[in-house]
């Protein structure tokens, strides 16, 4: 190494070394020699030549214009350019001559530099080597009537065929800094407006043709295509290179770049523009992988403020297509395609996972209707996605009119449906296990951009589902649903029911569904046809309790303008009217139990109606009408029912002897007929809360027997010591009852027995105050069955000597005294 630097040493200092140098020296000075002496006869010739060269500048201007070109001052640059001739003209403005009207000046620049090709100016011919506009505003004008600022240039004179040789006046290479441009098209409603920091290009010229490789640094003010809606890329730095070639045959500019920078993304764009009068045609191709917010930020206004509401979380690939004509009002044909994998869907109803799905923006969704927001459209194409782990797909759905957006499609599902259960705000249904399935067409209104009033037709199947319906506290096991909605009605096809001892099959649908289920579900009437092969009464009231009131409690939170789906259920539920068609086959309401029994239930607003039932019990039937509905912890009741020949003794039983605590059922038998009218209250487990009865009843039994009655035998014995008062069969026992709460006015209770007759009327109380008079004939009355007709043993009835006794109340017993009611 030293060795090789000796040797570089040993040759620097060397005399032929020397030599050469020196001849090097004198070489470069001659040159710089006969450059300054170059530019000095080119400033030489400048001065003497200024005013020939100004005439010659302006006479080219000018002769090609129709306006005003005005230099405040211009002078020779010394040695710029060199070899070519370069002028500076200072403050520099050009209008057309239609400037007093329109006030918009075409160019105002504080330099302009124009290099001169100096052959050519020997020649007498302008050649312009290169253009540099520095600290300038451009401002191209087009009025409403279609005339332009830019017609300040006169057309060109076509050339004859056999004409081949360059154009007189061509600029080779363009440079821009600092430089405002504005396109402001009053006539299609656009705004170009850009500040340029630096545009370089280079033009290479083929005849009339040419292109360029240009460089373009600028800030985006305003790329509005229809200044109502607002710019494109708004604030946004542009910067990159671009392929631009123009033919004159087509006049048509061609336009290319890669890897544009817009912001912090990268774009690939093809871009034409046609210019000539006639055709003002354009389209612009751009594609890029960018995030969905940068993505929406490049759009107008109208159209990113609507989807900003939206988001993907990862980049997604993106190809835009903008079409239109520079002359037409209004917006051009906007198409926006994307392709999502696996990303993550944020909407502001909730959250879309593992979400796949092609995307389509169109401003022209139907072609004869324009380019504009009622007739845009977004379009989603093979989406699959999770909603709160429930699995969706939809073949294609549709959001179009984006001024009043509205939602269509078809979304088919497919899940276990314990995954409902992370769906709801409010805890209304809690899902344990269970399979559904889905094929919905669906409809939905976007207000504010958040779901409103979804509409569907379609199918749902569930199978053996097992949920809790909270409010009511109610646990369903093995539950299959099979529902149809369709634009008449929801068909409820099957729902296979159940809960505790009760075991329900339902059919039926509701006229209307889809108008009211959001809007006046008040008015819906639910027409269900239930067959239970059993069912227990007391464990099914529990579906009549209100729900529990919630507690308010006050969040500073924003409230979200579109209404939870699981809250609107519930409020329907508890406002439509459910019309019930009732069979069952086995009836259980504590002791008593009902087989074929018919009913029409209907159910509102907690209320139940029975309407028109029947029912077979204790050897006997009853026809009734009524209804249940719940009241704190208990159930008011109200009903009218008809008797027919019931085993008393089982029927009292069933009823808990009606709290009856002077005779038991195993007192009484026979056949009970009777007619009753009357209201009261039950506990919240089912049972008959007696003395909280009231209304009006009529009976009858026949073939009646009184076994073993204490009151009946207390008299006896003193009274017909030799007859058989244990065992007392009647041929007439019937009364007229009003029912008063805890007490019972006995109107009339007649009683023809094998003992003797006797006639009950007063007050019989549940508690205290039992004031009960007894007409007794003393007759043995054994025979009295035999008579015919009632007539004779009416006239019988009271013969001989007849007993007025008081049984009354003693201290919680029950006393008898001599005396008629009324009379001490």
């Amino acid at each position: 190494m030293q060795q090789t630097l000796l040797q570089i040493k040993t040759f620097l200092q060397s005399d032929p070394f020397k030599k050469y140098a020196r001849r090097f020296g004198f070489f470069i000075l001659g040159l710089i020699t006969l450059l300054l002496l170059a530019c000095g006869a080119l400033s030489i010739y400048f001065n003497q030549n200024k005013a020939e060269i100004i005439a010659k500048v302006n006479h080219k201007i000018n002769e090609n214009i129709n306006g005003k070109f005005h230099i405040t001052d211009f002078h020779y640059k010394f040695l710029t350019g060199f070899p070519n001739f370069t002028l500076a003209l200072n403050e520099v403005e050009l209008k057309d001559n239609q400037w007093q009207s329109h006030k918009h000046t075409l160019l105002k620049a504080k330099e302009i530099e124009a290099r001169l090709n100096i052959l050519s100016l020997l020649k007498n011919e302008i050649n312009i080597h290169k253009i540099l506009i520095n600290d300038a505003e451009i401002y191209i004008y087009k009025a409403e009537n279609g005339y332009s600022n830019v017609n300040i240039f006169k057309p060109k004179k076509k050339k004859t065929e056999t004409n081949k040789e360059k154009p007189e006046t061509t600029i080779d290479e363009v440079n821009l800094n600092n430089v405002h441009v504005t396109i402001d098209n009053h006539l299609g409603h656009k705004l170009f407006d850009f500040a340029v920091a630096n545009l370089d290009s280079k033009v290479n010229y083929d005849g009339e043709n040419w292109q360029t490789n240009l460089y373009l640094k600028t800030k985006i003010n305003n790329l509005a295509f229809n200044t109502v809606h607002g710019s494109f890329a708004k604030e946004k730095v542009l910067e990159g290179n671009f392929d631009i070639s123009y033919s004159e045959a087509r006049q048509k500019i061609d336009i290319k770049t890669q890897k544009l920078k817009i912001g912090s993304d990268a774009f690939d764009i093809k871009a034409f523009f046609n210019i000539g009068k006639q055709n003002s045609l354009f389209g612009i191709n751009i594609e890029t992988h960018i995030l969905w917010r940068s993505a929406s930020n490049l759009l107008s206004a109208n159209i990113s403020s609507k989807l900003n509401q939206f988001d993907l979380k990862k980049p997604i690939e993106v190809n835009c297509d903008i079409k239109g004509d520079l002359n037409v009002e209004g917006d051009p044909k906007i198409v926006v395609q994307a392709d999502i994998r696996n990303n993550e869907l944020t909407i502001p109803d909730g959250l879309f996972t593992n979400c796949s799905f092609k995307g389509i923006f169109t401003n022209n969704f139907k072609p004869e209707k324009g380019f504009n927001d009622p007739n845009s459209a977004i379009i989603l194409k093979n989406f699959k996605a999770e909603y709160t782990t429930i699995p969706l797909t939809i073949a294609q759905a549709v959001i179009s009119n984006l001024e009043k957006p509205i939602a269509t499609g078809i979304v088919n599902a497919d899940f276990d449906i314990s995954k409902l259960n992370g769906m709801a705000n409010e805890k209304i249904l809690h899902f344990e296990s269970g399979h559904a399935k889905a094929n919905l067409n669906f409809q939905f209104d976007i207000v504010d951009l958040y779901i409103n009033k979804p509409r569907f037709t379609g199918e749902v199947d569930i199978d053996n589902a097992t949920f809790d319906y909270l409010p009511k506290n109610i646990h369903a096991e093995k539950t299959a649903v099979q529902l149809s909605f369709t634009e008449q009605a929801l068909y409820i096809k099957k729902i296979a029911y159940k809960h505790k001892n009760n075991i329900i099959r339902i059919d039926g649908k509701i006229d209307n569904f889809l108008n009211l289920y959001y809007d006046a579900p008040e008015k819906m009437v639910v027409n269900w046809n239930i067959y239970c092969p059993n069912i227990d009464v007391k464990q099914f009231l529990g579906v009549l309790k209100n729900s529990p009131a919630q507690k308010t409690i006050q969040k500073k939170t924003v409230k979200k303008k579109n209404v939870n789906f699981t809250n609107q259920l519930k409020s329907v539920i508890e406002k439509c009217t459910a019309v019930i068609n009732l069979k069952a086959d086995k009836i259980t309401y504590g002791s008593l139990t009902a087989t074929n029994t018919k009913a029409t239930l209907q159910m509102l607003n907690s209320k139940l109606l029975l309407k028109n039932g029947t029912l077979q019990t204790s050897g006997g039937s009853i026809a009734f009408n009524g209804a249940i509905q719940p009241s704190g912890n208990q159930y008011i009741f109200s009903s009218t029912a008809q008797v027919n020949r019931v085993d008393i003794a089982s029927f009292l039983r069933s009823f808990n002897n009606f709290g009856i605590k002077s005779f038991s059922p195993k007192n009484i038998k026979g056949r009970l007929s009777s007619n009753a009218n009357v209201t009261g209250l039950t506990s919240s487990k089912g049972d008959l809360i007696v003395n909280s009865m009231r209304g009006k009843l009529d009976f009858t039994v026949n073939q009646g027997a009184l076994l073993n009655f204490d009151p009946i035998m207390k008299i006896g014995k003193f009274a017909f010591p030799l007859r058989d008062v244990e065992n007392i069969t009647f041929s007439d026992l019937s009364g007229s009852l009003n029912l008063r709460g805890e007490q019972i006015d006995i109107n009339k209770l007649t009683i023809s027995s094998s003992v003797l007759n006797f006639d009950i009327d007063g007050i019989y109380s549940f508690g205290r105050g039992t004031n009960l008079a007894l007409t007794i004939p003393l007759r043995n009355s054994k025979n009295d069955a035999q008579l015919a007709t009632k007539a004779e043993r009416k006239a019988v009835r009271e013969r001989g000597i007849v007993l007025h006794l008081i049984a009354y109340d003693n201290e919680g017993k029950i006393k008898v005294k001599w005396g008629k009611r009324g009379k001490s």
